[in-house]
């Protein structure tokens, strides 16, 4: 399903805005449709999404990673996940028939919990294709009252040119200058580059990884003990067998 991921990732340094489908009003940061103008294509946001849940399960010796990636999350379905700790996530399903994307800012005034009757914000969902209703409804992605707990939603099927976003009238700019959190919650996979994950590991884990190291991940180089120790002296690569089998990334020695 996925192509090789160097091709893939050449993507990124192509110039000019990758497109959207939707429509939203605001003049301040990032939002829905600027997030949609700037994501890469699905096999690039999945390749990415692979290299951030790698470097951070390197560089979190204590199990505290941001993101994670589950490549037998279900069956034909793959799991990208952002946790901060702080009430803030998303996740990403990859699927056969696309990628389906929510994210869930707990500051922002477009929360379901904004209001007593937690009802998702308007145009939020309503456009979804019947195809990504199983990933809208996942009780995964659902408080214990079954409504989708979410701020941003985006999505692609395998044939579109473009990510698409509902019709969205945002909340005016004195409430928030990131009304939905897409700023909040996709900077890093929005930038796509090793010197931006560089600069959130800086400020998340206190650290500075070798950025060559961290270029070598996120173009998907077989994993070495060297090429770990070099991100993190204190780790090996045998501690991380299970966690790199579930996130599908390639180790030396391995056979493709």
């Amino acid at each position: 399903m996925w192509p090789r991921v160097e091709p893939a990732l050449r993507e990124l340094e192509a110039p000019g805005p990758r497109g959207v489908v939707g429509r939203g009003r605001f003049n301040f940061g990032m939002a829905a449709p600027d997030l949609a103008r700037r994501l890469p294509s699905i096999a690039v946001v999945r390749a990415l999404s692979q290299s951030f849940a790698v470097l951070d399960a390197v560089l979190s010796a204590d199990g505290d990673a941001t993101y994670a990636f589950d490549g037998r999350w279900a069956e034909d379905e793959e799991l990208a996940s952002m946790d901060n700790g702080s009430g803030d996530e998303y996740s990403i399903v990859f699927s056969p028939a696309g990628a389906f994307v929510r994210g869930f800012d707990h500051e922002s005034p477009m929360s379901p919990y904004a209001g007593e009757d937690h009802e998702l914000w308007p145009g939020l969902v309503e456009s979804v294709p019947e195809r990504f209703a199983g990933q809208a409804a996942e009780p995964a992605f659902s408080d214990e009252d079954g409504f989708l707990v979410a701020t941003v939603c985006l999505w692609r099927l395998h044939d579109d040119p473009a990510w698409r976003t509902g019709d969205i009238e945002f909340p005016p700019e004195e409430e928030s200058t990131d009304p939905d959190g897409s700023d909040r919650l996709f900077t890093l996979l929005a930038e796509g580059t090793p010197g931006a994950y560089c600069a959130y590991a800086a400020d998340y884990f206190e650290v500075s990884p070798d950025p060559a190291a961290v270029k070598d991940v996120f173009e998907h180089r077989p994993l070495t003990d060297g090429l770990v120790r070099r991100l993190n002296p204190h780790v090996d690569l045998a501690s991380l067998t299970e966690i790199l089998g579930a996130i599908g990334y390639p180790v030396a020695g391995e056979s493709a």
